[in-house]
Formats: structure tokens, sequence, C-alpha cells
């Protein structure tokens, strides 16, 4: 039996798909398909540093999370010791983010895995996601685990599952459409279209009584 659930004005609603392994494919390293790229760990990363490369990868695709935390909750959050934040190095540019969550150890999740829009289609996802089983996995993960949706790029998905990960859930998340309330441009993901909420009668008061 199939069902319709209404999604409120002002929302958005995506399919979540839940994906894990439980053995590395990886090998051993793997050699970079373009020379002058490497994958390196940030230590001590900066809200100034993260946030514009979180912003790059993930705008288009409605990454929001990070965006509605203060710089304080931010700083925790990405200083974390169990957070770690690896960065796509193209030379001197970063164009590339990897975030693994170890909070629920020996399990590991991959909270964030993304390149900057010019770089994609070009083989180094495909290298960065080996060199992310193969430190998560190294890392002593028993399990490794990540989660994407029908706002994430439409190759996401394939891309996992030809990487080795398995489905094993799936859900609808209805959340507020961050374009609305939260630092994301109105322009972003517009594959999604916004349907905002219409005007409250205190709005159009308010409207009505401006001079």
């Amino acid at each position: 039996m199939s069902a319709i659930i209404p999604v409120p004005a002002g929302s958005i609603a995506v399919v979540v798909t839940h994906l894990e392994m439980k053995a590395s494919p990886a090998t051993g390293p793997v050699k970079p398909p373009l020379p002058g790229l490497s994958l390196w760990r940030v230590e001590q990363p900066s809200v100034d540093w993260y946030l514009p490369l979180y912003r790059r990868i993930g705008e288009d695709f409605l990454w929001f999370s990070r965006l509605t935390m203060t710089d304080a909750q931010l700083r925790q959050a990405i200083s974390a010791p169990t957070t770690a934040i690896y960065a796509v190095r193209d030379r001197d540019r970063d164009i590339g983010l990897v975030e693994l969550d170890w909070r629920h150890a020996p399990d590991c999740k991959i909270l964030f895995f993304g390149l900057v829009p010019d770089t994609i289609s070009r083989g180094i996802g495909s290298w960065m996601m080996t060199e992310t089983q193969r430190l998560a996995f190294d890392g002593g993960a028993r399990r490794l685990w990540l989660h994407t949706c029908t706002a994430d790029h439409p190759r996401a998905l394939p891309f996992y599952l030809a990487h080795g990960f398995r489905a094993f859930k799936r859900e609808i998340e209805i959340a507020p459409d961050p374009r609305l309330y939260a630092d994301v441009p109105s322009d972003a993901a517009a594959s999604l279209p916004i349907i905002a909420p219409p005007e409250t009668a205190a709005d159009t008061a308010a409207s009505d009584s401006d001079p």
C-alpha cells in the first residue's frame, strides 16, 4: 500500500539511504590520479578554514548542519578528539573534505565527504574514498558507515555502492528548508524548489503598517 505524506510549506523532504561496510576493500595506499594531490590530516582545524571549504563543497546539496552552529559550537565539534578531519589538497588549494566520526568506535561514520564542484568527475573521488576506507579500517574500525540523500549529487548513491557499501536502511527526512532560515543562498539546490510558507496574519499586519 502506498502513502502520500504531506510536506509543510517551508520544509524540504528527502529520501535518506544508510550504507555500511564491515571489511576494508583497500589493500594499501593508492597513488593519486593526478600529480600534486594529497590527503592530509588537519590536526587543528579552524572555523575560518573549515567553513569556506564546507560551503564550497556542500552548498548545492544543502549541507547546512554546520551553518546553524555558533562559532564556538562548530569549533568544539571539529576539534573533538573523536573527530578526524582530512583535506584533499591540490598543490596549494584545498579541494576536498573527509570528516570521520569515531564517537561510537569501533564503528566509524563518514560524516562529510565531498569535493568542490569543478573537481568532480576527474577520478579524485574514487581515490579519496579508497584512502578514506584504508584510514578508517587501519585506524581500528570494524564498521564504516554513512548516509546520503536525494538532495546529494545524483551519482552519490551509485558511487558508494560501487565502492563496496551495502544499503541497510531507508527513511524519509522532513526538515525546515535551510534556504529560508539558515545562511544558505536561495538559489542553492535548484532541483529542490523553495515552497515558502504563506504570510501569517502578523506578517501581513506588519507589512501593511510599514510607511
